[in-house]
């Protein structure tokens, strides 16, 4: 399961920021999971739900948003949304789509505590 090696990374992010910022905790964390970005939001939740024991994730809320995917159509020049990769275009059906959203893991914004 590799959202278990995604909450460190998320993990070492939010301490690194907090070394910088000065804060202590993190109340509420949100971020963005796009449908294209492989990435299963419940195992993600459960991974960092996992490891904010003794962390400055401790007790945070976490919010994880899911915008769908966005493709681009080769064939016939619009931006589609697809729910995953290999979905025909909506508006021609055809399957030269170059995925343009949706693709990413991010921290969208934290609420911390000093």
């Amino acid at each position: 399961m590799h959202e278990a090696s995604l909450a460190g990374g998320i993990l070492q992010l939010v301490e690194r920021t907090a070394e910088r910022e000065r804060f202590a905790r993190v109340t509420h964390l949100r971020l963005e999971a796009g449908q294209l970005a492989g990435v299963e939001s419940r195992a993600l939740r459960f991974a960092l739900e996992a490891i904010a024991p003794g962390t400055l994730l401790d007790g945070a809320r976490i919010d994880i948003d899911e915008p769908p995917g966005e493709a681009w159509c080769m064939d016939c020049s619009v931006t589609v949304q697809i729910a995953q990769r290999g979905d025909a275009c909506a508006h021609c059906g055809g399957y030269r789509l170059q995925p343009t959203g949706g693709t990413e893991l991010k921290v969208i914004d934290m609420q911390v505590e000093d």
